[in-house]
């Protein structure tokens, strides 16, 4: 079974100062807390939920996306 560490992760500060973390490659994926650390350990809670949404559905998850950061100036 796959978890979100086969998949690039993306986490962020919000303009709140909390923090958002989500999988790019599998829609709905994402989670928030007051620190990243937060944040990654509730991806993972979701993470599963998906996963066995996917699984019951018989649909294999999705592949991973690459991504590109750029910098906006």
């Amino acid at each position: 079974m796959k978890t979100p560490f086969d998949y690039q992760v993306v986490c962020r500060r919000n303009d709140n100062g909390s923090y958002v973390a989500y999988v790019p490659a599998i829609e709905g994926c994402h989670a928030i807390g007051r620190t990243w650390e937060e944040a990654q350990h509730e991806l993972h809670n979701v993470f599963d939920m998906i996963a066995e949404e996917f699984a019951e559905s018989g649909r294999p998850l999705p592949e991973d996306v690459q991504l590109t950061v750029e910098h906006a100036s």
